[in-house]
């Protein structure tokens, strides 16, 4: 029998075990859960009867989408891995996913409240719908209720609309990612003008791949306005709270994206009538209009209105004549009262009345007690001028009689 030393036993318990459990998928209860400083996680997944030491690194704990806590069930992906130095075996989780539906709820809320406070869910990023898509893209199920529904109603009520379906899983391992990347490949292409996202009723669980962040971050940054239809009209997914709109079913997801043709075609009804209406008024209008102006005094006698109007502009004319020269005539008049005025003023004419200016130095004198005996003045008169020298100075009456 062979012997083997601790280290050779344990080697070969490692290479067996971990060879023989490649990645798999683990469920249990979470227990004794810590994150450590670094940004590890460790904890103990158990059932009734065993228990599995568990450690999730930094890079893998940061992608989770909810926050573990013990007592919580919980399906783990991960590597068997031996520890040798211990003898231990421990998993090393790649990820964790909610299971049961209280840890179920519990994700569902945690990861409602942070795309809430991210804005996922604001109105202000809702892009409005097409009202006449030429062609709708679904992702939904190949052989589910909810395509078959799609269809029929699209095919019923817009039979010339194109329907585009590119199939994923909707419940499972891997189905979120397949919504996601379906959602991506229609937006690369923007081969449709509108898309159905969703799938029929089912239990919390059958319906969480449209609970994952990663499909409702598909969802927001598509351009392409999309419909989510998760379940029965009392089911409600993260995917409903981030799409463009809401239908409470596959078949009324069908009913919003496009518009019955025998809708379509009453309206284009109404509006041909009341465009017809409205002609007619309009035209009836029009002619009452003309027969107005034809049984019109103008219109039947369009002379007399130019003979009126030639009248009337020839009795402005002489009145416009008669007041300029009234005008003139009142400035002539105007000008010979001034003409007078200053005639009457000008020291010339008072000269020729017989009165003469008297000046000394170039000072007009004005009175005799400016002069005095042997001043030299200057008197001009009408006609020419002298010089004289006085002789002797008369005051006047008022300065004789001052004391």
């Amino acid at each position: 029998m062979k012997t083997y030393s601790v280290s050779q036993l344990t080697r070969d318990i490692k290479s067996v075990l971990e060879q023989s459990f490649p990645r798999l998928w683990v469920e249990g209860e979470i227990s004794n859960y810590k994150r450590h400083s670094s940004g590890h996680i460790y904890f103990t997944l158990k059932d009734e009867s065993a228990q599995i030491s568990c450690a999730m690194w930094k890079f893998r704990a940061a992608q989770l989408a909810f926050l573990p806590q013990d007592g919580i069930k919980v399906l783990v992906e991960g590597d068997v891995q031996v520890y040798e130095r211990s003898g231990n075996y421990q998993l090393i989780i790649q990820q964790i996913q909610p299971a049961g539906v209280g840890a179920l709820q519990m994700a569902f809320e945690q990861l409602k409240r942070r795309l809430l406070a991210e804005g996922l869910f604001d109105d202000a990023h809702k892009k409005t719908l097409p009202p006449f898509p030429g062609s709708v893209g679904v992702i939904t199920s190949p052989t589910g209720a909810a395509i078959r529904d799609i269809v029929s109603v699209i095919q019923r009520r817009s039979p010339a609309t194109k329907i585009v379906l590119l199939p994923v899983r909707v419940q499972g391992a891997g189905a979120a990612e397949e919504i996601a990347a379906a959602i991506g490949t229609f937006n690369k292409y923007q081969n449709v003008d509108v898309l159905i996202v969703g799938r029929g009723g089912g239990s919390l669980e059958d319906l969480w791949a449209f609970n994952e962040e990663i499909v409702a971050r598909a969802i927001f940054d598509s351009t392409v306005p999309v419909i989510s239809a998760v379940g029965h009209e009392v089911d409600f997914s993260i995917a409903d709270f981030v799409a463009d709109h809401r239908a409470p079913t596959p078949s009324a997801a069908a009913e919003i994206a496009v518009r019955d043709w025998r809708e379509i075609q009453g309206q284009l009804n109404y509006f041909h009538e009341k465009m017809g209406s409205l002609l007619h008024k309009r035209l009836d209008n029009l002619r009452d209009q003309l027969t107005n102006w034809q049984n019109s005094y103008a219109f039947r006698r369009p002379l007399d209105l130019v003979f009126q109007q030639r009248q009337r502009l020839d009795e402005l004319q002489r009145s416009l004549t008669n007041n300029v020269n009234h005008a003139i005539q009142m400035r002539q008049v105007n000008l010979k009262h001034i003409q007078t005025q200053l005639n009457s003023l000008n020291p010339d004419a008072i000269l020729k009345r017989g009165y003469s200016i008297a000046t000394r130095n170039g000072k007009i004198l004005t009175d005799a007690s400016q002069l005095a005996n042997g001043d030299s003045v200057h008197i001009r008169l009408a006609s020419g001028g002298f010089d004289s020298t006085v002789t002797s100075v008369e005051p006047s009456d008022a300065q004789e009689n001052t004391p």
